[in-house]
């Protein structure tokens, strides 16, 4: 060992993070210490946390992801594992053309300056990236494999191009998925969103529905069951027949799907979505055509989700048409209604208002007719029914079928539908494919050529990558700029050598997203989308993080990313995730003026606006918001305490899964408790450069290697659970044994207590790595703290020899008792007996059982 020559001053004692940060920063950059290669000789731990959106800054939200990350990665680090932990820029996106039209400059200047600054900031928390493996998704050298992979796709049959009906944001201008709208409105920026029909590409993801639900069902036990849960009922599988009615006095029908086949014989009336493309037939030249449009352009301006909300007013138009019942024969009109959607099933609803709820509201309202075809225990009548009855039951004015229990009426009606011709059993999903067309700029181009004579033609892969044309941005631009470019629209067939136009739209950013971990295996192959060998060695991803909001978006699409990747033969997984943690928000109170509106917290003082001096309404605690003006800027927060405590107390003020409640007094208290660790280190620093006596095995040594090994084993399980808030309360406790070993040790005692404190050196070290680091070189090692090895823990030394065993009578603490361990039972109920507080409550009393519980508790059951 290199003896470190230290002379222990006061200035030389006191932590001070601004010049220990830095340092070691540097000297993990200048070593390239995270760089890693694949390395077949050693067990390799992927994790990554999902990568930002270069906004500008990253907030405590980002801290605390990154921060999670680091600790595991740092922990397999120093368990020998060969650890991938990238970083890198989901780079594409509307905001930043916002911006960039706001501001009059270029998106790829604002991106890649505000990747620049964010970068910096990463660093400055000294987490443990490759950043080699580095990589923006705007890059040409990116896209360029996504628009190769959208050409195989293509060539599978996994994508195609048609006309719908489409979520349309007027703010954003431009298109947005089902699952990109939240309550009606955009999930980037709050506005109504209206339906729009309009061209776009799909991909077929309904096509690995079955393989999706399969996997999410019992093949991911490292996944929170709420994700899985939200992902299972998003795709939606369920069981029952399709239905055809044919339309009176045409050729046409309408198919229905239905869960509930046993109520066909009760079905009065059809509504159909305003989005069918059977209404504009049924209007067309009718004296009804006029009204009936207004009333379908009513509905489509409304949210889809409210629509279908059951507390949503019921709203229909009766076209005049009717469909025929095709086991009674009877007419039933046909009325577009807002509450039915073409997102599920075929976008009709046969009408059985006596046993579905809305339906019966909707029949009250517009006078149509209620049959009941399932009878309960007790006899409904319709003169008495004030809701539908949507229970078991018998079937009644339903033929050949009455008399059967409803459940097993659905398969006999089924099979009789098939037989005739009129329907058949199948099975539907609410999950329908993936429309990633976007009417934006600042995206990866659609590598489609558009030719009137030989349609959608891809561009030849040797063209690859299609590029973003320079493009001028200002303030007065709408649109799609684009479509604008002639020079990048217009373009010759690669098939025929005709006159074509080149695909205007770009792809949805959550394109990008769906396989940059895969990229991060070999970022930097130029001859695909990546090594394959590499991939297969690195993926999967053992430990995936980030926030519930991505449950259903990007990680259902990086799913059915992963297994078309497989079946175009790039790799050989089947799913991209080991393990996922869905780490909670970071959330502080709010503070709203009247006047001003949101408030920074210095702006409000004494409850008082500082502007107006109007009084102030804190706000409840809500996530971190730029908008409401209560985040907290992670430079100033390393500026004052460092980065240390910032992470320090991220980790430790709640559980990862769990909402953190910002609090400022958390953060200095964490700073206390790094002060603590650093004195208590320092003022033991000269055991490393000393000989030592032989430690001896007396009372204060056993309770050193209890406190010592109790606290290794509990920070190693907690952070194997990811339980990082009660790993560092462990160390916090650690400390305080510690601290109070330390006043009453002898010389006999302190190689053990030298022992103890590079113990908890190493423990901290995936939290607080900078001081780690300097406290190691302090005390005269060499090499680095970050790649020494993870202490181990002796599992004898986890347990004391005298043990507190609770003494119950009649289930009442009535007493303890100080035993050996392990000690025999009978010797145990006589020690306990013999307690003062138990002789009390036992004494003159029959004591006909005596309960044991080994090394816990004893219970005397008296009378």
């Amino acid at each position: 060992m290199i003896v470190y020559e230290f002379d222990i001053q006061e200035e030389t004692m006191k932590y001070n993070p601004a010049d220990i940060e830095t340092k070691w920063q540097k000297i993990w950059e200048d070593k390239k210490l995270f760089k890693v290669e694949k390395d077949e000789s050693k067990e390799k731990f992927y994790c990554l946390e999902m990568f930002p959106y270069p906004s500008g800054k990253i907030h405590m939200g980002h801290v605390r992801n990154y921060a999670i990350g680091d600790v595991i990665s740092r922990y397999k680090f120093m368990q020998g594992l060969n650890v991938l932990h990238p970083m890198g820029w989901d780079a594409f996106g509307l905001p930043a053309e916002n911006a960039a039209i706001e501001n009059s400059t270029h998106p790829a200047v604002w991106t890649k300056s505000n990747i620049s600054y964010m970068k910096e900031q990463l660093k400055q928390l000294g987490l443990s990236y490759d950043w080699d493996r580095d990589i923006a998704t705007c890059d040409p050298e990116y896209y360029r494999w996504e628009q190769l992979i959208f050409i195989k796709m293509f060539e599978k049959g996994l994508i195609y191009k048609k006309k719908s009906h489409l979520n349309w944001c007027d703010d954003c201008n431009t298109v947005l998925a089902n699952e990109q709208v939240e309550e009606g409105a955009c999930w980037r920026c709050g506005q109504d969103v209206a339906i729009k029909e309009l061209d776009g590409w799909y991909l077929k993801i309904t096509e690995y529905a079955d393989e999706l639900l399969e996997y999410a069902n019992d093949k991911l036990p490292g996944w929170p069951n709420k994700v899985l849960t939200m992902q299972k009922n998003w795709i939606g599988k369920s069981y029952g027949a399709e239905i055809n009615f044919q339309i009176k006095d045409t050729d046409e029908k309408i198919n229905v799907f239905t869960t509930r086949p046993d109520t066909l014989f009760g079905a009065t009336f059809m509504s159909v979505a305003p989005e069918h493309p059977i209404v504009k037939t049924l209007l067309a030249g009718t004296d009804k055509e006029a009204e009936g449009t207004a009333f379908v352009d009513s509905i489509l301006k409304e949210d889809k989700i409210n629509r279908m909300d059951d507390d949503k007013e019921k709203r229909g138009f009766f076209t005049g048409k009717y469909v025929t019942n095709p086991v009674t024969g009877n007419d039933m009109p046909i009325y577009i209604a807002n509450f039915v959607l073409m997102d599920y099933g075929t976008g009709a609803v046969m009408a059985v208002p006596a046993h579905d709820q809305r339906d019966f509201e909707f029949a009250k309202k517009y006078g149509c007719d209620l049959k009941i075809v399932i009878q309960p225990k007790e006899e409904l009548s319709l003169e008495t029914m004030v809701e539908a009855y949507t229970g078991a039951g018998t079937l009644v004015n339903s033929g050949q079928f009455d008399g059967t229990d409803n459940d097993s009426a659905k398969k006999s009606i089924v099979e009789f539908l098939d037989n005739e011709g009129l329907g058949k059993s199948t099975i539907n999903y609410r999950l329908r494919d993936w429309q990633i067309s976007r009417q934006r700029y600042w995206g990866s181009p659609i590598p489609f050529i558009n030719c009137d004579k030989c349609g959608s033609v891809p561009v030849p892969e040797a063209e690859l990558p299609v590029k973003l044309p320079d493009v001028d941005f200002n303030p007065d631009m709408r649109g799609n700029p684009l479509d604008k470019v002639e020079s990048f629209k217009n373009t010759t067939c690669p098939k025929c050598g005709g006159a074509a136009t080149r695909e205007t739209d770009t792809m949805d950013t959550f394109m990008e997203s769906s396989w940059y971990f895969m990229r991060y295996t070999s970022p930097h192959c130029d001859t695909a989308p990546f090594d394959k060998d590499k991939a297969n060695y690195w993926m999967n991803v053992d430990q995936y993080i980030g926030g519930i909001e991505h449950a259903i978006l990007h990680l259902l699409y990086s799913r059915f990313y992963t297994k078309v990747l497989r079946d175009l033969g790039y790799i050989d997984i089947d799913e991209p995730f080991n393990r996922l943690l869905t780490q909670g928000m970071v959330c502080k109170e709010t503070y709203k003026c009247p006047e001003h509106g949101w408030l920074y917290p210095e702006e409000s003082v004494d409850g008082k606006c500082s502007k107006c001096n109007s009084d102030v309404a804190v706000g409840r605690v809500e996530k971190m918001s730029k908008s409401k003006r209560n985040v907290v800027d992670p430079n100033k927060l390393i500026q004052k305490y460092g980065a240390d405590t910032a992470r320090l107390f991220i980790l430790f003020a709640s559980p990862p899964e769990r909402e953190l409640e910002w609090s400022d007094s958390g953060v200095e208290g964490s700073f206390r408790f790094l002060n603590r660790v650093w004195r208590l280190i320092q003022n033991n620093i000269e055991l490393f450069n000393s000989e030592l006596p032989a430690p001896v095995e007396d009372e204060l040594s056993k309770e050193l290697l209890f406190h010592t090994n109790v606290a290794v084993k509990k920070v190693t399980e907690d952070i194997d659970r990811y339980q990082l808030n009660t790993a560092v309360a462990a160390m916090m406790e650690f400390v305080n044994n510690l601290y109070a070993i330390e006043a009453k040790m002898g010389d006999e005692h302190k190689a053990l207590f030298r022992d103890s404190i590079l113990s908890l050196m190493k423990l901290i070290a995936p939290f607080t790595p900078h001081a780690a680091e300097e406290l190691f070189e302090m005390a005269g090692f060499e090499g680095l703290i970050s790649r020494s090895s993870w202490p181990e823990f002796d599992e004898k030394h986890t347990q004391k020899d005298e043990i507190t065993i609770a003494v119950q009578v009649n289930g009442k603490l009535r007493g303890q008792i100080e035993i050996a361990r392990d000690l025999d039972k009978e010797t145990i109920f006589e020690i306990a007996l013999a307690n003062e507080n138990v002789v009390k409550h036992t004494e003159g009393k029959d004591i006909f059982k005596k309960i044991y519980v080994p090394n816990k508790l004893i219970n005397f059951v008296v009378k």
